[in-house]
């Protein structure tokens, strides 16, 4: 698969399985042992791994926006840089619905190989988002 056809396979991730919910997509993009190289406390490995943590997102923020700003493609590497929006309506992390709107930025390294996900090493201002949410004080 070309670059553009990896980069396509993350856009359709992104859109279809984060934004729209819809994780049926996933069965098709996500290798069944994908691999999170750099994973959430408790989160699997796998595509239901992947599915999980999707699902904890969306219930916690279930107006999740989810946006590429950028793409860069290399071999079977693409590289994005996102900002995802959502107001904190469920738990999260142990933490109880704040009912407050957040903005995070981040960088997110994802492997794609014959047209699925293989594995990804995500990197997100979490302690942005956790003075957004007003868990930690601004610095």
């Amino acid at each position: 698969m070309d670059g553009a056809g990896s980069k396509e396979v993350i856009a359709r991730f992104v859109e279809e399985a984060i934004n729209q919910g819809s994780f049926g997509v996933m069965d098709e993009i996500v290798a069944e042992d994908f691999v999170e190289l750099d994973p959430l406390p408790g989160q699997r490995q796998g595509r239901e791994g992947l599915k999980e943590v999707i699902g904890v997102f969306r219930a916690a923020f279930p107006d999740i926006r989810w946006t590429i700003e950028e793409h860069i493609c290399e071999g079977e590497k693409v590289a994005s840089r996102f900002t995802w929006t959502g107001t904190h309506k469920g738990e999260f992390m142990g933490i109880p619905a704040t009912g407050k709107r957040v903005s995070v930025k981040g960088t997110v390294f994802d492997r794609v190989v014959n047209g699925q996900m293989k594995d990804s090493r995500i990197l997100m201002d979490t302690m942005g988002m956790m003075q957004q949410l007003g868990v930690i004080p601004p610095g």
